[in-house]
């Protein structure tokens, strides 16, 4: 079995600072792996413990040459392989462009995978957009929102999965090739040991970039994006509530229409 761990490396939202005019300051703020993506990192080594021998994990990322250090935390963790899809012409994309790159790479440099496992989103855009849009651009199955996999059934080539519903959880079998995007799970992403770190420093990443992809200019990047951000913003503090209580219920339900009215949130 071949597995493609997609990845993100991202600000750390703890640490991010806003300007005056609320833009994101980037700058010198610590870059992370996307919390999700981790655990889609463990997911897909504790398939390959399950399973044994002939499973190989590749790690990838589109992001810049920085962007490295997640992908060497990944194989630090236990994967066995990494591919870094980096060029300036990659610059601004949007979750289509995105999308279309890394399943574009993921046919040209892996080819044959199994199983692609995502985050179901990134912490600092929040679209869970990019996992089911590389499962659409490759033309095979999702699965979205799950918690973990249950059993790989060899006999027709399946995955049985746990997801997340609004009502509870759902088990759901889904054929290979297929595509998962991973919450949060119930167990731990693994610390990688020191034996781990030592390969992943020594690991030789490669670089693929636009050259490299049967794709055009037009089709990458802010070129080939449909969307872009116009601007980032933070929500204003939120100011402590006032506890409305006059005795009785009508007295509540008239004092609390009347303030309604006085912010202009009731017009009636």
């Amino acid at each position: 079995m071949k597995i493609v761990v997609c990845i993100k490396q991202v600000p750390d939202t703890a640490d991010i600072k806003w300007t005056e005019n609320n833009t994101m300051i980037r700058e010198g703020v610590e870059s992370i792996l996307n919390p999700f993506d981790e655990y889609g990192v463990e997911t897909a080594i504790r398939l390959k413990e399950s399973i044994g021998s002939d499973v190989t994990i590749t790690v990838m990322t589109m992001g810049p040459p920085q962007a490295k250090d997640a992908l060497k935390k990944s194989l630090a963790m236990g994967c066995d392989d990494a591919l870094l899809v980096s060029d300036k012409k990659f610059a601004a994309a949007d979750t289509w462009a995105t999308a279309k790159t890394v399943s574009q790479a993921i046919k040209d440099h892996v080819k044959d995978y199994d199983l692609i496992i995502c985050g179901q989103y990134a912490i600092d855009g929040d679209t869970g957009q990019t996992g089911p849009s590389v499962a659409d651009s490759l033309d095979i199955p999702q699965v979205t929102y799950v918690k973990e996999i249950v059993e790989y059934k060899k006999e027709n080539n399946s995955l049985v999965v746990k997801k997340a519903v609004e009502d509870g959880m759902q088990t759901v079998e889904m054929q290979l090739p297929g595509l998962l995007c991973m919450l949060k799970c119930d167990y731990s992403p693994r610390m990688p040991n020191i034996k781990g770190v030592m390969k992943a420093n020594r690991a030789q990443i490669p670089t693929v970039g636009l050259a490299d992809l049967n794709l055009e200019v037009d089709q990458v990047g802010l070129k080939g994006s449909p969307t872009f951000v116009a601007k980032s913003y933070r929500q204003p503090p939120r100011t402590q509530g006032e506890v409305i209580d006059q005795g009785d219920t009508k007295a509540n339900v008239n004092l609390l229409i009347e303030k309604l009215r006085d912010k202009k949130v009731l017009v009636s």
